[in-house]
């Protein structure tokens, strides 16, 4: 990534946390040829990487008063939420404390009452924390190296499951090579009913799992996310358009 200038470089146990910039662009990268999240300057609540984009389709299927995001990197999975309603209730945990302070100096981290940064290991908060129960959980937990140790294990989707309301949703972001990965199809299976998917232009592949169905007439989800791309100001059609239950894509 030469093209960008180097902002700031630090390092801790987990490794360096690098923030490079351009006229446009902001970029939060855990190693060399990394990029974790990719800021707009001007227009901060639209995602520059497709699994964003896609990750957010679920606010076609409910309007979260509460919800629970796994893995801050730069922040800007929290500027669209903000967008789309500024009452929303988040939490957000984050294992590295230089993330945070980056997030929040170089970022532009909307801060607010409504705002609850936890400085954790997801996988061990939910396994001990007494957090009320949550619309949505978006899980986007990735280090240098690819998704994090533990992260689509059976007892943390257990977690993740419990940590949902009866109606909630499960938001995963994963690598297109798991679109073929049948063991992780019946660890969810056994917890969700409900199992949808969309792979990326980016080569991610996002689920969504839930106990209720998702999917409505192509026609009137088709006006659905005309509706909320205005809404959240950017277009949403082109992930719409890969979005399907797992078994059939």
């Amino acid at each position: 990534m030469s093209e960008y200038r180097m902002l700031v470089n630090a390092e801790d146990e987990w490794g360096p946390v690098t923030v490079l910039e351009d006229a446009e662009l902001r970029i939060l990268a855990f190693g060399e040829h990394d990029e974790q999240s990719k800021l707009l300057k001007a227009t901060p609540h639209i995602p520059r990487h497709t699994y964003l984009r896609a990750m957010l389709l679920a606010l076609l299927f409910t309007e979260p008063r509460s919800v629970m995001v796994l893995g801050l990197g730069g922040g800007v999975l929290i500027h669209a939420l903000r967008q789309f309603d500024a009452a929303i209730r988040i939490t957000a945990v984050e294992l590295r404390p230089l993330v945070i302070d980056f997030c929040k100096r170089y970022f532009r981290l909307p801060l607010s009452k409504k705002l609850t940064l936890i400085e954790a290991d997801a996988l061990v908060y939910l396994a001990q924390s007494s957090h009320k129960r949550v619309d949505m959980l978006f899980c986007d937990l990735f280090d240098g190296q690819g998704i994090a140790a533990g992260a689509l294990s059976t007892v943390f989707l257990q977690q993740c499951q419990r940590q949902l309301k009866a109606d909630g949703i499960l938001v995963l972001n994963c690598w297109k090579e798991h679109s073929k990965d049948v063991a992780l199809l019946a660890k969810l299976q056994a917890l969700f009913p409900e199992i949808y998917a969309c792979l990326t232009g980016s080569g991610n592949w996002v689920v969504f799992a839930s106990a209720n169905p998702l999917l409505a007439g192509q026609a009137e989800l088709k006006r659905q996310a005309a509706e909320l791309s205005q809404r959240l100001g950017f277009e949403l059609q082109l992930s719409l358009n890969r979005f399907g239950r797992w078994q059939n894509i």
